[in-house]
């Protein structure tokens, strides 16, 4: 008796923006040529007052076959919102989510349906190459190496990353209503989904081959901006309750490793001077 074959799920991808219109181009592009296609990429575009909807226009006639599809969310400033906005648009059964810096890899949605024709799946999110530093391919075996440390230290937790993540539509459509707002901005936005996600039953898995491009350019930002970033893992606990300790991993990491990532990119943006 023949075994029917397990029909690889649709793939919408949520590009929220807000002033990207540096990196839009380079993130909508790569997701369009995808070795597999998407079925469907959405930005969102968040009352944007640079040029991000002229690139986004401007890509709609170069790209007249892709299905892209630009709307705008202006009630509400945030990611939050506007994430939630693209999620309930989204027609695949299964919703990627990027950052607007994001580059995905050519096979990323390849990747994304083969990881979600396990049906047991509910969410997965993958490695990502720190493209705008040295020594890339490094760092991503660099980054995948602390992923998996992270996850095996968090235990029953697996947690999303916001700029490589996907989930099931279904998935989304059982915590839709049991997501924060977050009004305040104080909490990281994937964990909050990672945390409903596990309450809620749904399982999440670390999909290593599902890799990603983004910036580094948050090690530009002062220390002071850099820590209170890292610490939105200490407030999203806080919110739901979570104490523990193993949980605080992440934060710890992260916190722990900006001197040497922010020393590397110090020298490499004087030497990139230096050159001029």
């Amino acid at each position: 008796m023949t075994t029917p074959a397990v029909l690889a799920p649709t793939v919408s991808i949520v590009i929220p923006a807000y002033n990207e219109e540096r990196t839009i181009r380079a993130c909508v592009v790569a997701a369009i040529e995808q070795t597999e296609p998407a079925d469907e990429i959405i930005v969102i575009d968040n009352r944007s007052t640079d040029g991000t909807r002229a690139v986004l226009e401007t890509l709609k006639s170069e790209y007249p076959d892709a299905p892209l599809l630009i709307l705008e969310q202006n009630e509400f400033q945030g990611l939050i919102p506007t994430r939630n906005l693209g999620f309930d648009h989204a027609i695949g059964a299964v919703i990627g989510r990027i950052d607007a810096d994001t580059v995905l890899e050519p096979d990323w949605v390849a990747e994304v349906r083969r990881v979600f024709s396990d049906e047991t799946v509910d969410g997965a999110t993958g490695p990502m190459i720190y493209y705008d530093m040295p020594l890339r391919r490094f760092g991503l075996r660099a980054d995948d190496g602390v992923r998996r440390a992270i996850l095996k230290l968090a235990r029953d937790y697996h947690f999303l990353f916001g700029s490589n993540m996907a989930l099931r539509a279904s998935a989304w459509r059982d915590i839709r209503e049991h997501v924060c707002r977050d009004e305040a901005d104080e909490m990281h936005e994937d964990i909050d989904l990672s945390i409903h996600l596990f309450q809620r039953g749904h399982r999440v898995t670390y999909a290593p081959k599902m890799v990603a491009g983004m910036s580094a350019r948050r090690l530009d930002d002062a220390p002071r901006d850099y820590y209170h970033y890292v610490m939105r893992w200490e407030r999203t606990y806080d919110a739901h309750g979570i104490t523990d300790p193993a949980l605080r991993v992440p934060m710890v990491v992260f916190a722990s490793i900006y001197p040497v990532l922010k020393g590397v990119r110090w020298n490499q943006v004087r030497r990139s001077t230096t050159a001029r």
